[in-house]
């Protein structure tokens, strides 16, 4: 069952009764939430995301999303995610897949990464030709070029190209977290996409902090920016149909971040068939398990 993601941007009391989440809004009037109509399921809830700061939570309501396997999202002071909590319990079988993520080898690292790469660069042509008509033969070439490791760093030059690529209406634009419009859009976007592929990794029974290839001290979340990497191309993919919709895009205001918060239900095609982007990044994290356990040796990575 795809599970949903709920975003609240208004003050609001956020409690649990019954296995329920149930929403309070101060400027409801005295709402009465006896009535169910503000009352969800937490078994439904997949992702949360926090954006006021007169939101208050209760604990119990915490203690039972996250024992749902629910990834909390909190936004700082410019509407952006800075926060993300999971449960440290995902999977009955944690520990022996903490085992096998710890002791994998270098070699199966670096396979993994190929795998990763050549999907990543194979969605980004894909994102340019059927967006943009721009030509992809040199990006399609570099898929089959693309080593053990990516030791020839391809997804970088792949990266320059996309990107020069990828917004032609916008001269000179530049892909970085403090760049002009609409990096808010990807920033935003990623953000979800993240806490999502997170989420999947702790119900996979692995450790969120121990990547393939990132291996930042000071990021907790390096194995998550590893498998989301071929996942990007379906956000990009968004911001550029939000792009040519007319949308006012320099500010991100509640229209926009409603769409991007639909990242989650986004058609994707995974072990050949059509699939929510949540529920193929379960097949995705699965596999990846499997690949640790030596029970294989490939990643299952969506496609388009």
């Amino acid at each position: 069952m795809i599970k949903r993601t709920l975003y609240f941007g208004n003050p609001a009391y956020l409690s649990m009764r019954n296995a329920q989440l149930v929403i309070h809004l101060p400027e409801a009037n005295g709402m009465d939430d006896r009535t169910g109509n503000n009352t969800i399921p937490i078994e439904d809830i997949g992702v949360l995301v926090l954006d006021n700061k007169q939101i208050t939570i209760t604990h119990g309501l915490i203690e039972a999303l996250l024992a749902n396997n629910c990834a909390l999202i909190s936004c700082d002071s410019s509407r952006m995610p800075v926060g993300l909590m999971l449960p440290l319990n995902g999977n009955t079988t944690q520990s022996e897949r903490f085992k096998d993520q710890i002791e994998d080898s270098l070699p199966l690292k670096k396979q993994l990464w190929q795998q990763t790469i050549q999907c990543k660069i194979e969605n980004q042509a894909y994102v340019l030709k059927t967006m943009h008509g721009a030509m992809v033969k040199n990006m399609l070439a570099w898929v089959a070029e693309v080593k053990s490791g990516d030791s020839d760093n391809l997804e970088a030059r792949a990266a320059a190209y996309y990107w020069k690529n990828m917004f032609p209406q916008i001269p000179d634009f530049t892909r970085g977290r403090e760049g002009i419009p609409p990096n808010n859009l990807l920033n935003y976007g990623y953000a979800i996409l993240r806490a999502v592929v997170a989420r999947g990794l702790v119900s996979s029974g692995l450790l969120p902090t121990l990547g393939i290839h990132h291996h930042n001290r000071y990021n907790a979340y390096c194995l998550a920016d590893d498998i989301m990497e071929p996942y990007r191309p379906f956000v990009d993919k968004l911001v550029i149909e939000i792009l040519e919709s007319g949308a006012e895009f320099t500010e991100l205001d509640k229209s926009l971040k409603a769409k991007l918060l639909n990242i989650p239900v986004l058609d994707v095609m995974i072990n050949e068939q059509r699939s929510p982007l949540m529920i193929a990044v379960g097949f995705t994290c699965s596999s990846l398990a499997k690949c640790y356990a030596g029970e294989s040796r490939k990643i299952l990575y969506p496609s388009f």
